[in-house]
């Protein structure tokens, strides 16, 4: 069976980490986790984060795979931000992010993109 590679959103990340909810995606061979570096920058500034637990998204993290922003990614937003003012800059991020590298996007937040055209979102 072919992996699945999909863009997962900082509120899944946030899930699995405080209760083991999206293992399947994050322990399982079928899949092949991406992450934007705006969900690293999330995870990474939580006020009051401990270094216990600094540590273990970082080990996390290491398991998964980095998109930095790139030419295409920050066209893509730009767009996304004159076309849908109203979507948080984070978000428009993620979503240009998920555009650019034609992933799907995993997130717990759909109405937050569901504006978003074209783009493949899976709720959990």
């Amino acid at each position: 069976m072919a992996k699945v590679s999909v863009l997962v959103d900082t509120d899944v990340f946030i899930d699995y980490f405080n209760t083991g909810r999206f293992s399947s995606v994050f322990d399982s061979s079928h899949f092949t986790v991406y992450y934007s570096i705006v969900t690293k920058k999330e995870l990474l500034t939580k006020l009051g984060l401990r270094e216990a637990e600094r540590k273990a998204i970082v080990a996390e993290l290491s398991r998964c795979r980095l998109i930095n922003l790139s030419d295409s990614i920050t066209a893509r937003y730009s767009n996304l931000r004159r076309q849908h003012p109203s979507l948080d800059k984070a978000d428009a991020l993620i979503a240009a992010t998920a555009l650019a590298t034609r992933l799907p996007l995993i997130t717990r937040n759909t109405r937050h993109f569901r504006i978003v055209k074209d783009l493949a979102l899976f709720g959990g």
